[in-house]
């Protein structure tokens, strides 16, 4: 096992800041937190498949919310460290910033956090324990109370002749209040790390579902690509392009569709960055510059006119970006590593991809001709959509219409924006109690009673011409699209407010796809969220004592435990009082609310498309299968 040995475990400083500010380390502490203690451990596996010693991963969620990752490369080294008087296993698991990955003899490239991770997830850990095999035995070391050591490592077998890592881990409850893993969250970061290693095989086994799934692609990022577009009508085959510059390897691989959004996910070392970075600007520039070139020379741009813009080159684009960095030279911006700032990245996707995807244009002229077709339409579209917006300013100038209608915001009387928030209200009935009940200092509401379009199939000159989402638009102030600015962004908390029904359902689906597709960086950043109202009042008519119900179990399990009882379907939020509503769905420290996030930008572009898109009998499908709208009462 050359080149990975005791004495390349480099330690740097010591452990317990973790746990007073754990945010740092894995970037908060709710669900997105929680995910990123797998990741930790799950990247170091990774970073043994990109070495070339390991080909499976397996992920085990216990039904006690514990987590085991285990993986058959070569197994931690198990000697005593001389910088700590430790062993290896101990001293990676206990000692902050002591791991593999400063010395560039046992890993060239790496994905896991420069031996941080370990340490983070045992610092936040109620428990966690550690086999290792290695030349023909199994040691084992084992942690309790956020990392103290409860067995050192020590020799529990001498009998295998594999070899590899497995770590069990449960979350601490006193770091993350509610500590319960998504088996879907995890099946989707999975399948995203399997695209990226071709024959890789990785095995999630769901204890609590009683479900084992195994994930392995044998063409990678190309696949990823097809996966993503299953239900678009594509442009062109899938390109891919590979190579190695400045010592860093890239694959690349894009195709065109007729959707009117771009999608760019990229990775470095196997992590997900998902601010991209240098590397992905080198890309942008790239191929807008590229288009331009073959849009002059075929005579599709005349002389005259200007040069296409990036966002119309990349109208319909899926591209995934994959590079491997080597460990003296990578740079990310913060330690959750959401953004690329080595140069020589950028460099490497400039000459690789600069050079082949020039060729490819070339060879695949009736393709590309189609690219640049869709782009200059974007270009007609942009120009359009900029006119719109100058028309619906000169309007408001001069009195002639006004985007918000005081009839129908209701604002805020704070100016503390940051503390602020917006309830967007399917009706006016809803919206008349809304104001009855909300916090006049720092509640807006917004009643929405006009008709939307389907934004996934409008262009954004129709967007603007709709009242109701030039309203939303006007009231949150950020602006959209490429005249988005989040720093104008008048609410802390923009909340869709529907009732629990088919068409309050219709209502969220329209407003987050038009979030989804114009206004992203708000769901990114953590400011779009759903209203929970209940669906029942359950009265116990002999201790006449009321309380609200959310779901259908918790009902039938009041219902089980009480003789007399009565219930009260909510149909709509018009049918709570202002006491009712306030307490149940508005007040921040009683109601129940959903912050939307986008986990996995694959799968939520699949499902918008299946949703809202041309195709009815996919979307019924989808429907059928995935939707479970409650019942409509007794």
């Amino acid at each position: 096992m050359s080149g990975y040995h005791d004495d390349d475990i480099k330690v740097l400083t010591g452990l317990d800041p973790v746990r007073k500010r754990p945010g740092m380390y894995i970037g908060s502490v709710d669900n997105v937190g929680l995910h990123h203690l797998i990741w930790e451990i799950f990247d170091n596996s990774v970073d043994e498949v990109i070495a070339g010693n390991a080909s499976i991963i397996k992920i085990t969620l216990k039904k006690d919310q514990s987590i085991i990752v285990e993986d058959n490369g070569r197994g931690i080294p198990t000697g005593i460290n001389k910088s700590t008087g430790l062993s290896s296993i101990d001293t990676v698991f206990t000692v902050l910033h002591a791991g593999g990955k400063f010395d560039e003899n046992a890993y060239k490239t790496a994905g896991g956090l420069h031996g941080v991770g370990a340490s983070v997830v045992n610092a936040l850990s109620e428990a966690v324990i550690v086999q290792v095999k290695r030349d023909g035995k199994i040691y084992e070391s084992r942690y309790v109370n956020g990392g103290k050591i409860a067995q050192p490592s020590k020799i529990v077998g001498d009998t295998t002749n594999r070899t590899g890592t497995s770590v069990w881990f449960k979350p601490d409850k006193t770091i993350f209040k509610n500590p319960t893993f998504n088996p879907t969250t995890i099946e989707e970061r999975i399948r995203e790390s399997a695209y990226l290693y071709k024959g890789l095989s990785i095995i999630f086994e769901n204890q609590i579902d009683d479900v084992k799934k195994e994930f392995k692609s044998e063409t990678g990022i190309s696949e990823y690509v097809a996966f993503i577009n299953e239900d678009k009508t594509k442009l062109n085959k899938i390109a891919y392009f590979q190579g190695m510059a400045d010592t860093v390897q890239v694959e690349l691989a894009l195709q065109y569709t007729n959707s009117s959004s771009e999608i760019i996910i990229s990775f470095a070392n196997s992590v997900k960055t998902r601010n991209g970075g240098l590397y992905v600007t080198s890309f942008k520039s790239t191929l807008t510059e590229c288009i331009n070139n073959a849009a002059r020379k075929w005579g599709l741009l005349k002389d005259r006119d200007k040069n296409l813009e990036g966002e119309d080159a990349r109208e319909g684009l899926t591209t995934i970006i994959s590079v491997r960095v080597p460990e003296k030279i990578i740079q990310y911006k913060n330690q959750t590593k959401d953004e690329l700032s080595t140069p020589e990245a950028a460099s490497a996707i400039k000459k690789i991809f600069g050079e082949k995807f020039k060729s490819w244009l070339d060879e695949n002229k009736k393709e590309a001709e189609k690219i640049i077709d869709k782009a200059l339409t974007a270009r007609d579209a942009r120009v359009a959509a900029k006119e719109a917006r100058e028309d619906v300013k000169a309007l408001k100038n001069t009195g002639k219409r006004t985007t918000i209608k005081g009839s129908k915001l209701t604002p805020a009387q704070s100016r503390d924006y940051s503390n602020n928030e917006v309830f967007l209200v399917e009706g006016d009935s809803a919206g008349g109690t809304a104001k009855l009940a909300r916090d006049k200092i720092h509640q807006a509401i917004l009643p929405l009673r006009g008709k939307f379009i389907n934004v996934e199939k409008a262009k954004l000159k129709d967007l603007l011409a709709n009242d109701e989402f030039n309203t939303i638009i006007a009231a949150i102030g950020t602006g959209i699209g490429s005249d988005f600015k989040i720093e104008n962004l008048k609410y802390g908390k923009i909340v869709i407010m529907t009732d629990a029904d088919v068409d309050g359902s219709h209502i969220q689906t329209l407003l987050l796809t038009f979030f989804y597709r114009f206004m992203k960086q708000l769901i990114e950043t953590g400011h779009i969220y759903i209203a929970m109202p209940p669906l029942y009042k359950f009265t116990n008519k002999n201790s006449k004592v009321s309380q609200y119900v959310w779901d259908d179990t918790g009902l039938e399990a009041l219902k089980a435990k009480t003789t007399n009882f009565e219930i009260q379907r909510y149909k709509g939020l018009g049918e709570m009082d202002a006491k009712q509503l306030k307490e149940t769905t508005m007040h921040a420290s009683t109601r129940q609310i959903i912050k939307v996030s986008i986990e996995d930008a694959a799968l939520a572009e699949r499902r918008v498309t299946v949703l809202m898109g041309d195709n009815a009998q996919i979307r019924k499908e989808w429907i059928d299968a995935n939707v479970d709208f409650a019942f409509e009462g007794d």
